[in-house]
């Protein structure tokens, strides 16, 4: 459960950046993290903390509680393919 999780935040995640035309590298900047660990997350390798989704919200310019909904969607979109 925990590997879906982090996909599906990862794939919530690239589309909200992309939607708002940043770069890994000027998301990490806006959130203060490395290019890297945005990487990390958008390929499901990491998950992030609660501190991270906070300032991956800021960065995005929505509420973190937002973000996670998001993420909940996506993770009940795919467990509904998975059955």
């Amino acid at each position: 459960m925990d590997k879906l999780i982090a996909a599906a935040f990862g794939r919530v995640l690239r589309r909200l950046r992309k939607e708002i035309g940043l770069s890994q590298e000027q998301l990490g900047f806006e959130a203060g993290l490395q290019r890297k660990h945005i990487s990390c997350l958008e390929l499901g390798e990491k998950q992030p903390s609660i501190t991270t989704v906070f300032k991956i919200a800021a960065a995005l310019k929505i509420a973190p509680g937002r973000l996670v909904a998001f993420v909940d969607v996506e993770l009940a979109e795919t467990s509904k393919y998975m059955i």
